[in-house]
């Protein structure tokens, strides 16, 4: 099967093969091609460059891109996608007034997730779930992690990700797995948190790696949630067993997180609304990748992660959804970006990095998403006639995508 789109207005996020994130002064810079064509066969990208230049060969389906333009698909490195139900009344509760903490302290928020997951079953889980991954895709995400971390027990964790491995396994879109057993404390644990752990440790992570059920592992560090100490326990384990850490940190407080992150080589760091310099200083002299959730600022109305200092320092930053029940229940990243450039000051150049080949590194897919690049996978994004790509956070409230192509499949 062989696409050929031509006369692209502008094709963008072009690169060489062996960049995999940037960073820095580097995040304002976007590679692009005016007047362009691109060659997809089967689910690669073989061939792009100016219409000038343009390859004669025999292709299954030409696009006109007149006016459009083309780029990458969305790299979501953080969501959770898959859960039961909704969390509507606590929406409204906020609106009364109650905060996120006090919704959690009352049995709310995660619990509630749990509850809700424990009490659906594996087949209506995956029917719920299924309609939530196939929006996203519509949307322009073409790569997604999905944490379990909704079920709290040794069944509610692993029918989590049996249902995420059952997505991965019907869905042509990139699909990484990760466990969140350390979401929160069930309530049967709220005093025994030593209970808990050794329940994750010694239950949950063993079983997760001998069904080969996720990528990554996932704590959420945090005061109230999980200490540093736990966190580092909860990490290392995951490390024996072959996962490999990913970590909510520094969502309302910087208690330390980051250091300890750094110190078992995370992946990435998420959320960050809180920073302050030693953080940014520790992420310097690392591999881990800064992840930042503009959409949950917005919906619970708290800081935004300060992309500015974290970009000024020299560091890279990518941008997720973390689309979820509570805190964030969207997925769609075209509006983490225009949120990105709104509100945390990002340039759109610097806002499609992070979406693209920076959020590919957070999920350690960079070698094969993220990016317009010979051998890639073939995701891409088609928008209708637009001006430029500023127009993509500029009319934010817009559905400026007319064709996603995942895995060299027109969805």
């Amino acid at each position: 099967m062989k696409i050929l789109i031509i006369n692209i207005k502008e094709l963008i996020q072009v690169r060489e093969k062996g960049i995999l994130k940037v960073s820095g002064a580097e995040m304002g810079v976007l590679p692009t091609i005016k007047n362009a064509f691109l060659l997809i066969e089967n689910d690669i990208i073989v061939a792009f460059g100016e219409m000038n230049d343009c390859v004669k060969t025999y292709v299954d389906t030409t696009i006109d891109a007149s006016g459009k333009m083309v780029l990458p698909t969305w790299c979501d490195s953080h969501t959770h996608i898959v859960y039961a139900g909704n969390r509507e009344q606590e929406f409204v509760d906020r609106i009364n007034g109650l905060s996120y903490e006090e919704i959690a302290n009352r049995g709310g928020g995660i619990l509630n997730s749990a509850k809700m997951l424990n009490e659906t079953s594996e087949d209506e889980l995956y029917n719920q779930s299924k309609v939530r991954l196939e929006e996203v895709m519509k949307l322009g995400t073409g790569a997604v992690e999905i944490k379990s971390g909704y079920g709290l027990s040794v069944e509610g964790e692993l029918k989590m990700l049996r249902v995420i491995k059952k997505l991965k396994t019907n869905y042509p879109i990139a699909i990484k797995a990760t466990f969140l057993g350390a979401h929160t404390f069930p309530l049967e644990f709220k005093e025994n948190h030593k209970g808990y752990i050794d329940l994750i440790i010694k239950e949950m992570i063993p079983q997760i790696a001998k069904e080969q059920l996720a990528d990554f592992i996932d704590v959420f560090c945090e005061s109230g949630y999980f200490s540093l100490e736990e966190t580092k326990q909860i990490m290392a384990m995951g490390i024996q067993f072959g996962l490999i850490p990913k970590i909510h940190v520094n969502q309302f407080n910087a208690i330390g997180g980051i250091k300890v992150a750094v110190k078992y080589k995370a992946l990435s760091v998420d959320h960050l609304e809180v920073m302050n310099p030693e953080d940014i200083e520790v992420l310097k002299n690392s591999e881990t990748m800064p992840v930042a959730l503009p959409s949950c600022s917005y919906f619970l109305s708290i800081p935004y992660t300060p992309a500015r200092e974290i970009i000024s320092a020299g560091l890279p930053l990518a941008l997720a959804t973390d689309f979820n029940p509570g805190s964030t229940p969207s997925g769609n990243m075209n509006f983490v970006v225009a949120t990105a450039c709104i509100k945390m000051k990002m340039t759109p150049q610097e806002a499609i990095n992070a979406a693209t080949i920076n959020g590919a590194f957070a999920m350690g897919i960079s070698k094969t998403h993220g990016s317009i690049t010979i051998g890639k996978k073939a995701n891409i994004i088609i928008t209708k006639a637009i001006t430029s790509f500023y127009q993509l956070p500029y009319a934010f409230g817009s559905n400026l995508i007319e064709t996603v192509i995942i895995g060299g499949t027109i969805i």
